[in-house]
């Protein structure tokens, strides 16, 4: 799968994230990051050390936190949409 979305089950955010990706109809993996403890230091790496959620691998390109129009645009750029 190339779409990851690496959240917390609480986050607004993340929820909203799940929520867009599955109304587009693209396949993605959820990691929840407090159950998997190197999934939350991979977070961290790529955000400079905080904890930012959601952060997504799209096709290789890293997002953090995106809003719609963003995670739509890399969506389309990186082929998962038409």
């Amino acid at each position: 799968m190339e779409v990851k979305v690496y959240g917390t089950s609480w986050c607004e955010d993340t929820q909203r994230t799940l929520k867009q990706l599955s109304g587009f109809g693209v396949a993605y993996e959820y990691i929840d990051i407090e159950q998997d403890t190197e999934a939350a230091r991979w977070v961290r790496e790529q955000n400079g050390g905080k904890q930012r959620t959601p952060t997504l691998e799209v096709g290789g390109q890293i997002l953090s936190v995106p809003d719609e129009e963003e995670l739509e645009s890399v969506l389309r750029e990186k082929g998962f949409m038409a």
